[in-house]
């Protein structure tokens, strides 16, 4: 059993309140593609209040709509955002966000850490400050876990952008 798992935050400024028209079809998704994520291979764990809900849980900027989740591995994790239906919801965030330069972060975490909301938006103010590193990348840049033999990691993608929650 591996000692580590990925840890992922992603953040969105959306373009209206979320209860608004413009939201609407965002909004009516969040629960297909969390059911999806939750089903998938490799999924561990996703922020949500008690009630399931993940669009109430903020950082310290209050703008900011925050999606956390936990998988086995970064494989794991690009099969879900880059090759399910989650796909069709990326497609259309421009529409529901603004354009952010830099919006996701993952990292690795002991087996059965679950990491705070603190601690995502540690990880993504030092990826913005001190770029990829083994404390906190990206898709585009990803490190191995502490106790890797060998950095084996997938190749750079082109359509390595997570789009927001």
């Amino acid at each position: 059993m591996k000692r580590y798992q990925l840890a992922q935050v992603n953040v969105a400024v959306p373009r209206a309140p979320v209860d608004s028209p413009l939201l609407a079809d965002f909004v009516a998704a969040l629960d297909p593609i969390n059911r999806l994520a939750d089903g998938s291979p490799g999924f561990v764990w996703r922020l949500q209040t008690a009630e399931g809900n993940a669009t109430a849980v903020r950082m310290s900027d209050e703008r900011l709509l925050v999606n956390m989740s936990v998988w086995e591995s970064v494989e794991a994790l690009s099969d879900f955002v880059y090759r399910s239906d989650h796909v069709e919801v990326m497609r259309r965030r421009r529409k529901w966000f603004e354009t952010m330069d830099l919006y996701l972060a993952l990292w690795w975490i002991p087996r059965g850490h679950i990491p705070t909301v603190a601690e995502a938006e540690e990880r993504l103010t030092h990826l913005r400050a001190h770029g990829p590193s083994a404390y906190a990348f990206t898709f585009r840049q990803p490190f191995p876990p502490p106790d890797a033999t060998h950095a084996a990691a997938p190749p750079p993608r082109d359509d390595d952008r997570c789009p927001g929650p």
